[in-house]
């Protein structure tokens, strides 16, 4: 495997290039995002998460304009709030969000749930398409997207095709879920990986409830690593045989690899710091076997289950 850096970056299915490792702001209080997110980028970071229901786009902006580095080399993630999953809801949000964080495009915007019903998902997915060929958006997905609400979208995006050309039903890039040992969700991640659709990790870190878990602590001692370092490096690592997009540092094709994009989140900026030091080792193929628990225990919601 080629080494990882913190500039390490994924190529989406819509052309555009995503960072490997990103900052999560979700529950971060708006009073201190920005400046846990100048920090973030100060230390390396270059990819936040962020969503219209976390009421901290303006200050996460805030902070990555104060880090001082430029636009184009920062990575700016939203999403549709899942209490207002319609066309003409998720246009407002759109229009809102460049509004109040001062951007000309948002790098990534994702419907956050499929709650609503199958109209108001594809009305939602009509708005977001429509922002790409406005320019206001670069690259759309969706997060917590079971197989059958991607089929469903698939469906659509075909459909449409169809009838009005290729690309006018919009390229999924990313399905955002929670992911980790407890919860690795092969049959979503398959069905993203067969498409070239990434995987982010949301919770990669199991909210820290697993830090005493005897599948983690050898690895941490072995490796003078935390059990959080070791879950992200998990997750950078989980490679799928059907995978055909590639990593990429700078313009150079390194290897065949779509590991999953982890979004760690946390307000202490030591643990901040020490979330992006997973750079310096790697997992053995027996240990991320020994990781595979085949479980499915979620520690947050999970609407990917959703059938309305």
């Amino acid at each position: 495997m080629a080494a990882f850096t913190i500039d390490s970056q994924q190529t989406m299915p819509s052309g555009y290039k995503i960072p490997v490792l990103g900052y999560g702001v979700y529950q971060t209080p708006a009073d201190i995002a920005a400046e846990v997110v100048e920090h973030a980028l100060k230390v390396g970071y270059r990819h936040v998460d962020s969503a219209v229901a976390y009421r901290n786009e303006q200050p996460s902006a805030e902070g990555m304009k104060r880090s001082g580095i430029p636009r184009e080399e920062l990575f700016f993630t939203t999403k549709i709030p899942p209490k207002d999953m319609s066309y003409e809801n998720s246009r407002q949000h759109i229009e809102n969000t460049l509004k109040i964080t001062g951007f000309d495009y948002v790098d990534l915007y994702l419907l956050h749930s499929p709650y609503g019903g199958k109209e108001n998902r594809i009305g939602a997915w009509k708005a977001l398409v429509e922002g790409v060929q406005a320019g206001k958006i670069r690259s759309i997905g969706v997060s917590n997207y079971g197989v059958h609400h991607l089929d469903e979208l698939e469906a659509w995006i075909k459909e449409t095709e169809a009838k009005e050309g290729k690309g006018k039903g919009g390229v999924l890039s990313v399905n955002q879920v929670e992911l980790h040992p407890w919860l690795a969700r092969p049959e979503i991640v398959d069905w993203c990986k067969q498409r070239g659709v990434l995987c982010e990790a949301y919770s990669p870190i199991v909210r820290a409830t697993k830090n005493d878990d005897p599948l983690l602590k050898p690895l941490a001692k072995k490796y003078n690593k935390t059990p959080s370092q070791i879950l992200l490096r998990w997750s950078l690592q989980m490679v799928s045989k059907s995978c055909n997009n590639s990593l990429l540092e700078g313009d150079e094709l390194m290897l065949p690899l779509q590991g999953f994009i982890p979004l760690p989140k946390s307000v202490t900026k030591s643990r901040i710091e020490e979330n992006a030091q997973i750079y310096d080792f790697e997992l053995t193929a027996e240990e991320m076997k020994s990781l595979d628990t085949r479980l499915y225990e979620p520690c947050a919601w999970d609407p990917t289950v959703s059938h309305d």
